[in-house]
């Protein structure tokens, strides 16, 4: 079951069919049994012929009073790449560090105002010459710390900045159009199968500049660590989600450019498509 945000209300996507519901998309964030109270909802809606329209047209980010916050260094290659993009710096230690450390790498990436949505733009800072989106899996949470939802996020980051000084983190990762949320939300009592793939695409004036493909198996750490060290000092009275790490990263020869496509897909989720402003 896969929950779309719509400028019509909350649009469930069950079993090939669409149920359209004026629920209060907090309130379902909130919820301990999302996919039970969506399911019993749906069982009380008729279907919506105009499902698909909504999706192409009247799709928000997937997102009310929710923060975001991201994970770094979950994956190997992400290790290698912020250890190679800071080493002049003398930082890439630390991400060496932290990638084999019990505590993981956690920081405040977006809150809600400033989450694109599927369609919409993501920007790349003006004082940055090397722009790359990290596409990640995002765990939506309720407060009281359950893992309820997967959804495909969009982790734009300046790794020049990065790499300069890890203490620049923050203006790396946490700007206006730094953050991307969608299509819509799979809501499930499992997670997705660890064999399901990432995709990245970048398209630049309708021609393919860069693909790559990993997989959530290639995660070193578990959904649940990452949420419980996340949840340890800090309350979420709205839930929040989480971005879980990348493991595809463009070559160091690459930045993204204003105009380029970006689409990222998972396995069982969909593709979210953002162009950079």
């Amino acid at each position: 079951m896969i929950l779309y945000n719509t400028n019509k209300g909350v649009l469930i996507s069950h079993e090939n069919r669409f149920y359209l519901t004026d629920a209060d998309w907090d309130s379902l964030a909130k919820s301990d049994d999302i996919h039970g109270e969506c399911l019993a909802l749906a069982q009380t809606l008729q279907p919506v012929p105009y499902g698909p329209t909504l999706l192409e047209n009247g799709l928000l980010p997937p997102i009310g009073s929710q923060e975001v916050w991201a994970a770094g260094v979950t994956y190997f290659r992400s290790r290698e790449a912020r250890m190679e993009e800071s080493r002049d710096a003398g930082g890439g230690d630390f991400y060496d560090r932290v990638y084999y450390a019990a505590r993981p790498e956690l920081f405040f990436k977006s809150p809600p105002y400033r989450v694109a949505g599927h369609g919409q733009q993501v920007r790349i800072r003006k004082d940055s010459k090397w722009n790359v989106p990290e596409p990640e899996l995002a765990l939506l949470i309720t407060p009281g710390g359950r893992i309820t939802g997967y959804t495909i996020g969009n982790d734009m980051s300046s790794r020049d900045i990065e790499g300069e000084n890890p203490l620049y983190l923050p203006q790396a990762k946490s700007y206006d159009g730094a953050t991307a949320l969608g299509p819509g939300v799979l809501v499930s009592n499992t997670p997705p199968h660890r064999q399901s793939a990432i995709r990245l695409e970048i398209y630049r004036q309708g021609q393919r500049a860069f693909e790559g493909t990993t997989a959530l198996a290639q995660m070193k750490r578990q959904f649940s660590e990452l949420a419980e060290y996340l949840y340890r000092e800090t309350t979420f009275p709205h839930g929040c989600y989480l971005l879980t790490g990348t493991g595809v990263v463009p070559p160091d020869s690459f930045t993204l450019a204003r105009g380029d496509e970006i689409r990222i897909s998972i396995d069982g989720i969909g593709t979210l498509i953002n162009t950079v402003a």
